[in-house]
């Protein structure tokens, strides 16, 4: 244990102590003089109109001065750079005057050699006995250090701010270009469907489009249009890919099915044609393109009584026919091949009569392969719709897609592939028809 009065260094005696009084007693031997000119701050005194009485070695040295060219020859204003004069005629001797002291004011001194030096500034007034002022005492702070890292912060956050700008300006370009795109797509997406479908004597025809996703072009298409004799063509079906090579081979198939139809309508000749068309446009250039595709002749009877349609199907679902007596029959048409592959493709026909309350639909496959699950391992099936519409029948055209189209939507986030409908009926006979009367009441 230390005795009272000992420190750590009391083994070393009398002569440890000696040696430490010895070191700082030559420390003290520096005057005040000397304290004042060799400061690490600049010091200067000045009247009060700022003529400079006194200035430290330091500070002489900083501006590159002489002190017989600034003692009593210059103000202290005299040392500042044009924009610090401004702010000191301002802004810093009003406020001095006023307030008697003022402390870390940013100023900027001109060196003899034309160079700015940033400092710190710090005066206060001395006072007389009578409270007169006397003289202003001023220190001095070299602060290019804190100015060069100012002024890096401030070309840091203008970099960035700029930057900001940059991406913000990109964004609102992007988000127009998107939304041109959009436009154009949907514009484009129109084009290759029917803005509407015709209305047809003695039919009730009904249709659904779904696009997957709303900024690509969808791959399916339809079509119903008059032949022109009594008879009505019409087609549905789904090309291989999405976007702009999907939009042109769908731009392509219905140009030729429409063509095709005014020369030769006979289902089997249609869906030939298309077939040849396809597999030369595409097959020369190594990337062969094809379609599935159902298309058919609708012939409306008279008077409102059954219709006869005559259909030709390439690699597509079958047709279902919901009748009347609330039973479903299933238009298969087996072993039809993806149209624009082979130089030549069987093509496979069925027929049948829509009676009153019959309703053919026609759909695409994105209905069956919606995932009803979180994998495509899980996909609703033909089994599911069947089931589905054998629920609907009887029921007209609008109603079935309808009903359909609440199914869809029910899918949410596994509807992943465009999806079309096309409903064609014969509008039921009233179960009890109003008596014909003369009576005018």
């Amino acid at each position: 244990m230390s005795r009272t009065g000992e420190g750590p260094d009391s083994s070393r005696g009398n002569g440890g102590r000696a040696h430490t009084h010895a070191a700082f007693s030559a420390l003290l031997e520096d005057s005040a003089e000397e304290l004042y000119e060799s400061a690490p701050c600049g010091y200067l005194s000045t009247l009060m109109d700022g003529t400079i009485a006194k200035i430290n070695t330091t500070l002489l040295n900083w501006l590159g001065l002489d002190r017989e060219d600034v003692v009593g020859r210059r103000r202290f204003v005299d040392l500042l750079t044009v924009g610090g004069k401004l702010y000191h005629e301002t802004h810093f001797a009003p406020l001095l005057r006023m307030q008697g002291e003022l402390r870390g004011i940013a100023l900027e001194m001109r060196t003899a050699q034309g160079a700015r030096l940033a400092v710190l500034v710090s005066s206060a007034v001395k006072y007389g006995s009578e409270g007169d002022p006397l003289l202003i005492r001023t220190t001095v702070f070299d602060a290019s250090d804190r100015r060069a890292y100012e002024e890096e912060l401030l070309r840091r956050r203008q970099e960035a701010e700029h930057a900001r700008a940059e991406a913000e300006a990109a964004r609102r370009q992007a988000e127009a270009d998107r939304q041109r795109l959009a436009d154009a797509l949907a514009v484009l997406q129109r084009s290759l469907l029917p803005e509407t479908l015709p209305r047809l004597p003695g039919i009730e025809t009904a249709v659904y489009y779904h696009t997957a996703s709303p900024d690509r072009l969808g791959g399916d298409f339809y079509d119903l249009f008059p032949l022109g004799d009594g008879r009505w063509a019409f087609f549905l079906g789904d090309v291989c890919g999405k976007g702009p090579e999907a939009a042109s081979l769908t731009s392509l198939t219905r140009h030729t099915l429409r063509t095709a139809a005014h020369h030769d309508p006979t289902p089997v000749t249609a869906l030939t044609t298309l077939n040849t068309v396809l597999h030369e446009r595409y097959s020369a250039s190594g990337d062969p393109r094809y379609c599935t595709v159902v298309y058919g002749i609708l012939e409306p009877g008279r008077d409102g009584g059954p219709a006869t349609v005559q259909l030709a199907s390439g690699g597509h679902p079958p047709a279902l026919v919901l009748r009347a007596d609330g039973g479903v029959d299933l238009l298969s048409t087996p072993g039809g091949l993806l149209v624009g592959v082979l130089p030549s493709a069987p093509v496979v026909t069925a027929g049948t009569t829509l009676a009153p309350g019959d309703t053919l639909l026609l759909y695409t496959d994105g209905l069956t392969e919606a995932r009803t699950g979180p994998t495509r391992a899980s996909l609703y099936g033909e089994d599911a719709l069947y089931g589905f519409v054998a629920a609907q029948a009887p029921t007209t055209a609008q109603e079935l897609v309808t009903a359909l189209t609440a199914l869809l939507k029910g899918f949410g986030e596994g509807l992943d592939d465009d999806t079309a409908l096309l409903a064609l009926g014969v509008p039921g006979i009233p179960a009890h028809p109003l008596p014909v009367t003369d009576d005018p009441r």
